[in-house]
C-alpha cells in the first residue's frame, strides 16, 4: 500500500525514491587537489533507504522521516556538510540544543546517534552547520508509530518595522498592521499528514493556505487578532499546535481626553488645564494655581504612560489621575518654568508628547508717573508711580513684597518761565490780642524763571492776570475776656491731715466791663485755683483706744478680747464724729486671744465655754461686743 516505506527490522524510513543511493546536485566543487574558493557552509541532501547494520540498529540520513517502533535499539542520524573553511556541525531538538548524554552520543563523523529510543526522543532533529560566511540547516523527523508531528515552536516573536514575518506554529506573534504574517507548521508523519488550519477554532477556507503548511495572513489588521491552530492528522492520529497573533498599534495622539473634562469640572477655578502634543503646547499659569496636564494618545496594547519634568522622572508633589493620562500639578509655585512631557510606550513603539510650563511672575512697574508738583518755575518734579503687576494687570502690592524694587528717581518738568503773578509775604503780627487789631503784609509784582530767580514786574502786569491781593486785614475782634475768682470760702471741709482741711471758692469768666460770658471764651487763659488747703482747729483729732479686756478664755480655739477705740479732739480730749478720723486707719477693737491646745480633760474658761455650751443647746446667751466664732 505504501511502495515508498520499506520496514527495516523494527524501523521504518520514509522515502521519496527507491533507488539504493542518490545526492542532491550541489555547486560545491569536490575535485581532488583543486584549491577552494572561500564558502558558506551546504549540508548535503542525501536520499537513501535506511540501512540495516544489524537486527535492531538502523542509519537513516536527513530529510527524511524516522518511524520508531518496537525492538530499535539505535538510532544513527548522519549529516555532511561541506564549505570552507569547514563547517562546524551541531544538532538541536525542537529548537534546543541537544544536550549529549550516555544515551544521545555525538560521533566522530559528526553522526548523532540515539541509544534505545523512547518516546521521548520523538521530534524535529536538525543539524546546523556553520562557519564564518554563514549557516545551514537541515531537519529530520522522529516519530512514533508514524504518529503524525509538528515542529513548533515557543517563541514570542515582535514585529514593528518588517513589513513581512515568518514564524514556525507555536509561536507568539506581535506586528504592527499592514504588516505580512505567514505561519509555517512543518509536519511529519507515516503516511504524511494532512494539515488544517483553524482560526479561534473555526476551520479557515483554502484561499487562506499556501503550500508546503504554511499559512498566509495578508495585510493584517485588528480584525485579523485571534488564535491560529495548525492540525496534523493521519490514520494513527492526530496533533495541534497554535499560534497567538496579536496586532499591535504603535502610540498616536488624540485630538481630546473625556477624563480630563470630567476632572476639571470637579476642580477649582483657579485650576488651568492643557493637553499635550508632539509639536509641544504652552501653558501660562499665575503663581499658586494648579494645572492639569493631560497625555491624550491611543494604541494597541493600552500604552503605558511615564511622565518626566525637564527629561527626568518627577520627584516634586504632584498626583496621577485617570490611570495616569493626567498630571495633577497641586502648586505650579513647586516648580519653575520647564518642560513636561508624557512619555506613551507599548510593544510597537513609543510617543513622546510635549507642555511648557511658564509661571507668571510678580513684578514691579514704573511706567507712569505723578502730575508734575509745578506748572512752572524751576522746582516742578514727577515721582514714578511703582505697581505690582501680574501678567500687564494690576494686582496689589503685597504679591511684589518679596521681588527687590526698582531704584526710583524723579524726574524733572514743566522747567519754564512762569507768567507774571502777585507775591505776597506772611501776614505781620496783629497789632492787639483782643478787641479789635491790624495786620499788614507786603504785595509784589513778580515772575519766576526757570533757573529760579525771582524778577520784579509792574503791578499792570499783574493786574492783567489776577486782581491785587489786599495788605491789610482785622483781626483778634473777639471780645477781651478775663478769669475772676470769688473769695475763699470757710475752712471746715473735710480734714486730709493733722489740723487739715479744704476750702474752696468760684471761678468764672467775664469780659473787661463786668459782664460773664462763657468759659470756653477764657479757655486760652490760665485759669486760677478752685480749691487749696487750709488750718483749722477742727481737724486735731485721734484715734484712742483702752486697753484690752481680759482674754474669755484660757486656751482652746475659741478665745477673744476687746477694747474701745474712740475719735477724740486733740485739745479737749473729748470724743467727735469718727469721720473727722478717717484720714487715718482706725485701730482694731477685739482679736483672738489664748489659741493654745488645752489640756487633756481641761475646758475653755469662763464666759466663752457658757456661750459655746449654749449655742449646742439652742439657747442664746447676748454679748455687748463682738466676739469671736465657738
Amino acid at each position: 500500500e505504501y511502495p515508498f516505506h520499506r520496514c527495516v527490522s523494527g524501523f521504518t524510513s520514509s522515502l521519496r525514491t527507491s533507488s539504493a543511493e542518490a545526492f542532491i546536485p550541489t555547486s560545491v566543487d569536490l575535485a581532488n587537489g583543486l584549491q577552494r574558493p572561500p564558502q558558506k557552509p551546504a549540508i548535503l541532501r542525501k536520499i537513501s533507504a535506511a540501512q540495516q547494520l544489524s537486527a535492531s540498529e538502523v542509519v537513516t540520513h536527513l530529510g527524511q522521516t524516522v518511524v520508531l517502533a518496537s525492538g530499535t535499539l539505535s538510532v544513527l542520524l548522519h549529516c555532511e556538510a561541506v564549505g570552507n573553511p569547514k563547517p562546524t556541525i551541531s544538532w538541536a531538538k525542537n529548537g534546543e540544543e541537544v544536550k549529549y548524554n550516555d544515551r544521545l552520543l555525538l560521533q566522530p563523523d559528526d553522526s548523532l546517534q540515539i541509544l534505545a529510543p523512547v518516546e521521548a526522543d520523538v521530534g524535529f532533529y536538525a543539524c546546523n552547520a556553520s562557519n564564518a560566511l554563514g549557516s545551514d540547516s537541515v531537519s529530520i523527523a522522529v516519530t512514533l508509530a508514524g504518529k503524525p508531528l509538528i515542529k513548533a515552536s515557543r517563541a514570542t516573536v515582535i514585529n514593528t518595522e518588517s513589513p513581512a514575518v515568518t514564524v514556525d506554529i507555536g509561536s507568539m506573534v506581535k506586528t504592527i498592521q499592514k504588516a505580512n504574517v505567514t505561519i509555517n507548521c512543518q509536519v511529519a508523519g507515516v503516511p504524511e499528514a494532512k494539515v488544517t488550519w483553524f482560526k479561534n477554532k473555526v476551520k479557515l477556507s483554502s484561499t487562506h493556505h499556501l503550500h508546503d503548511g504554511l499559512l498566509f495572513i495578508g495585510n493584517v489588521s485588528l480584525s485579523d487578532q485571534g488564535l491560529y491552530s495548525c492540525k496534523a492528522a493521519n490514520l494513527h492520529g492526530e496533533v495541534t499546535e497554535s499560534s497567538q497573533l496579536l496586532v499591535l498599534e504603535p502610540p498616536r495622539p488624540l485630538p481630546y481626553l473625556e477624563e480630563l473634562t470630567a476632572v476639571l469640572t470637579t476642580a477649582g477655578p483657579s485650576t488651568h488645564s492643557v493637553l499635550t502634543s508632539p509639536s509641544g503646547t504652552k501653558l501660562t499659569v499665575s503663581p499658586g494655581s494648579s494645572a492639569l496636564i493631560g497625555c491624550a494618545v491611543d494604541g494597541h496594547p493600552t500604552p503605558n504612560i511615564t511622565w518626566l519634568y525637564s527629561g527626568e522622572p518627577l520627584s516634586l508633589q504632584h498626583q496621577l489621575l485617570a490611570a495616569g493620562r493626567i498630571l495633577q500639578i497641586l502648586n505650579v509655585s513647586d516648580f519653575t518654568d520647564g518642560e513636561f512631557s508624557c512619555l506613551a510606550q507599548n510593544e510597537a513603539g513609543s510617543l513622546t508628547q510635549i507642555m511648557s510650563l511658564a509661571i507668571q511672575e510678580y513684578r514691579w512697574s514704573v511706567d507712569k508717573l505723578t502730575a508734575c508738583s509745578a506748572s512752572c518755575g524751576h522746582r516742578g518734579v514727577q515721582l514714578p508711580l511703582l505697581r505690582c503687576l501680574l501678567d500687564g494687570a494690576e494686582v496689589n502690592t503685597s504679591y511684589c513684597r518679596e521681588t527687590p524694587k526698582p531704584s526710583l528717581q524723579p524726574i524733572a518738568c514743566n522747567r519754564r518761565d512762569c507768567p507774571s503773578r502777585w507775591m505776597v509775604t506772611s501776614w505781620s503780627p496783629c497789632t492787639q490780642s483782643c478787641g479789635g487789631g491790624l495786620q499788614t503784609r507786603r504785595v509784589t509784582c513778580q515772575r519766576l524763571t526757570a533757573t529760579g530767580s525771582s524778577v520784579p514786574m509792574s503791578n499792570e502786569a499783574c493786574a492783567q492776570v489776577s486782581k491785587r491781593p489786599v495788605d491789610t486785614q482785622n483781626c483778634n475782634r473777639q471780645p477781651c475776656v478775663e478769669w475772676v475768682a470769688s473769695s475763699w470760702g470757710q475752712c471746715n471741709g473735710p480734714c486730709i491731715g493733722p489740723r487739715l482741711a479744704v476750702q474752696h471758692r468760684q471761678i468764672f469768666c467775664q469780659t473787661k466791663d463786668g459782664t460773664s460770658v462763657s468759659s470756653d471764651q477764657c479757655s486760652s487763659l490760665p485759669r486760677p485755683l478752685s480749691t487749696q488747703n487750709c488750718w483749722t482747729d477742727i481737724c486735731g483729732v485721734h484715734w484712742r483706744v483702752s486697753l484690752w479686756t481680759v482674754c474669755t478664755a484660757t486656751c482652746g480655739n475659741y478665745g477673744f478680747q476687746s477694747r474701745r477705740v474712740d475719735c477724740v479732739h486733740i485739745r479737749t480730749n473729748k470724743p467727735v464724729m469718727e469721720h473727722h478720723c478717717s484720714w487715718r486707719p482706725r485701730p482694731a477693737n477685739w482679736q483672738r486671744c489664748n489659741i493654745t491646745p488645752c489640756e487633756n480633760g481641761t475646758l475653755p474658761r469662763g464666759g466663752e465655754a457658757e456661750r459655746c455650751r449654749s449655742r449646742k443647746e439652742g439657747r442664746v446667751v447676748s454679748q455687748k461686743r463682738s466676739t469671736g466664732p465657738c
